[in-house]
């Protein structure tokens, strides 16, 4: 292990922007943290680049790189270093640290990828989360960590959406947006046009029908999601903008009761996707 005393250390640095930031920038690393979420990366074939212990989670080093080593990954080639505590503090993006850190190359990931889903899920038809404009890291984790629980092939963070790969997005997750395929930064027209491309259906969830999309819109319940499709979900705020909404080849509505006029992003992405998966089970079901 390599001591690291100084926060000025080039490595510290790395983590804490990884840790800290945005989210990576060009081929910058993902910043994973949590002793959970470290072995999951790893197991889950992740090429790890380095790894950050705290003095008082030492004993934890020889657990994680045996995880390394059924991922397939040889422990010796792993970077680790060891700080203090209140180093380690200082670069965390947690209140509470757990004293373990790493950094992770970014898995390249492609449409293809997106839309046909893990090894394991290549016979289903795409069910692909996009999210548009969403801002807030919690509701950008949770959506994804639906997809992934409710069978989805993949999800894309538009242009202008908190990036999946952040720290908080990734914690929120729960360790999803290092497994399912994903795609950062696309301008939504390309996204749709490449969508279509690919003979999705595209479904637009919003508040309530206005205007003249009003005949347009769809309880989600009755809404036909069996086939390849991708659900669009906008902001927190502003919803998704008229725009993207008219490209849409339908819009789906969640009825709601009382005061409530509309569900936070990431509640109703996971409302749609169960939708998604509820429908495609009783699909097989019918079949068998």
């Amino acid at each position: 292990m390599d001591l690291v005393t100084s926060l000025d250390n080039k490595w510290v640095k790395l983590f804490r922007r990884a840790l800290r930031g945005a989210g990576p920038e060009g081929d910058e690393p993902i910043g994973v943290e949590g002793p959970r979420l470290v072995e999951e990366a790893l197991l889950s074939g992740l090429q790890p680049e380095a790894l950050l212990l705290s003095e008082s989670t030492e004993e934890r080093a020889t657990e994680i790189l045996r995880e390394s080593s059924r991922g397939g990954r040889d422990g010796a080639r792993l970077r680790i270093l060891r700080t203090t505590d209140k180093i380690f503090r200082g670069v965390a993006g947690t209140e509470t640290p757990q004293g373990v850190a790493a950094l992770f190359r970014q898995p390249v990931w492609t449409l293809e990828d997106v839309l046909r889903g893990p090894g394991a899920m290549r016979s289903s038809a795409a069910l692909v989360i996009v999210l548009v404009g969403v801002q807030d890291p919690g509701n950008v984790g949770t959506a994804i960590r639906s997809a992934e629980a409710f069978g989805a092939t993949g999800a894309v963070a538009t242009r202008g959406t908190t990036d999946p790969w952040s720290g908080k997005a990734v914690r929120a997750s729960a360790g999803s947006a290092l497994r399912l395929p994903l795609l950062r930064g696309m301008a939504p027209p390309v996204l749709l046009a490449q969508l279509r491309m690919a003979r999705i259906r595209i479904f637009a969830a919003m508040p309530e029908p206005a205007g003249e999309r009003s005949a347009a819109g769809h309880v989600l319940a009755q809404s036909d999601m069996r086939e390849p499709t991708a659900v669009l979900v906008g902001s927190e705020g502003a919803g998704l903008g008229s725009e993207v909404a008219h490209a849409a080849d339908a819009c789906i509505t969640i009825p709601t009761r009382g005061a409530v006029e509309s569900l936070n992003a990431g509640v109703a992405a996971s409302i749609a996707l169960y939708e998604a998966a509820r429908q495609r089970e009783f699909a097989l079901c019918e079949r068998a």
